[in-house]
């Protein structure tokens, strides 16, 4: 359990423990929207058959109304009367949850979940957690939650409660009412999000589950097509700093500075990984993102990241950083 920060910037932080989680799952229950820890990244909470909270997620985070929202549920159970459960969806939910995966599934007509967390489509994105503070808190308000990243639309996401106060407006101002302070983020990347709802698997977004680990249990996944999106982070510009980056650099060029990768990377400001391991650079990514942010250089500089395991989806974010599209 962390202890809480003071107020800052109008943000209220409450701890881990269970007055924090009390207070944060009384704020929840009562329509308004709530900052809290998972295990991928910092999510940004509102009851998910409440309309009214639902939308205060979209307008705090500036998102736009057509990008999904992932429910989270604190078990399959939960879940089953939201959706409608396909046989691979049955297979990914007994080998991933809790975990670092989304699943799309086919939305029941009578479930009790706000049509804006859709987004206009017939399938829900559902998440089982694998915190302890996500789980206590879920238990707690005894409703799904849905949770986007906990910040501005398109930025860089939070991996700690400092990053989400950095990032969202006060209660004041139409930020979350609370932040709950679980300390950093161990995973520091998002959930892999895949679609079971058609003949064929499709991975909307590479995350915190590698694809050969989901291939193994259901088959070859395919590439999402064009239209809406179906899930959040598939908007072509997601994920990105002020500052420009410059991708698969072998070193800085002047005014850079340059965010390493393994054990060759020489005058590197950051390094995710000095040994090279994925798992590290994947929960260190948008923290040293942030930090070189900060320093105001005129790029950033990173090195190249194996293109396989979990540096499919740290390579997916820093691609998406890196587009010169309009931010969403």
């Amino acid at each position: 359990m962390t202890q809480a920060p003071p107020p800052c910037d109008g943000h209220v932080f409450v701890a881990d423990n269970s007055n924090g989680i009390c207070t944060a799952a009384t704020a929840l229950k009562s329509g308004a929207i709530v900052a809290f820890p998972t295990e991928t990244v910092y999510g940004l909470g509102a009851d998910a058959g409440n309309d009214d909270a639902v939308v205060q997620i979209f307008a705090a985070k500036d998102r736009p109304s057509f990008n999904p929202l992932i429910v989270h549920v604190a078990d399959t159970q939960v879940a089953r009367p939201l959706v409608e459960f396909t046989v691979a969806a049955e297979k990914l939910a007994q080998r991933f949850w809790p975990g670092a995966l989304t699943i799309v599934l086919p939305r029941r007509d009578d479930a009790a979940l706000s049509l804006s967390v859709s987004a206009g489509l017939d399938t829900v994105a559902l998440r089982v957690p694998d915190h302890e503070t996500a789980q206590a808190l879920l238990t707690a308000a005894d409703c799904p939650v849905a949770a986007p990243s906990a910040n501005r639309s398109g930025a860089v996401s939070p991996t700690t409660a400092k990053h989400v106060a950095a990032s969202l407006p006060g209660p004041e101002a139409g930020g979350p009412a609370y932040i709950v302070d679980g300390g950093a983020c161990r995973v520091g990347l998002e959930s892999t999000v895949v679609d079971v709802t058609g003949a064929n698997p499709v991975l909307l977004r590479p995350g915190g589950v590698a694809a050969e680990e989901i291939e193994a249990i259901i088959g070859p996944l395919m590439a999402p097509g064009e239209g809406a999106p179906r899930s959040p982070g598939m908007l072509e510009r997601h994920y990105a700093p002020a500052t420009p980056l410059r991708l698969d650099a072998s070193e800085a060029r002047p005014g850079e500075a340059l965010l390493g990768f393994g054990p060759n990377t020489e005058n590197a400001k950051c390094n995710l990984s000095p040994l090279g391991n994925l798992r590290e650079a994947a929960a260190n990514l948008f923290a040293m993102l942030r930090e070189l942010d900060a320093e105001n250089h005129v790029g950033i500089a990173v090195s190249e990241v194996p293109d396989h395991g979990l540096g499919r989806a740290i390579n997916d974010r820093l691609r998406r950083a890196a587009s010169s599209a309009a931010a969403c």
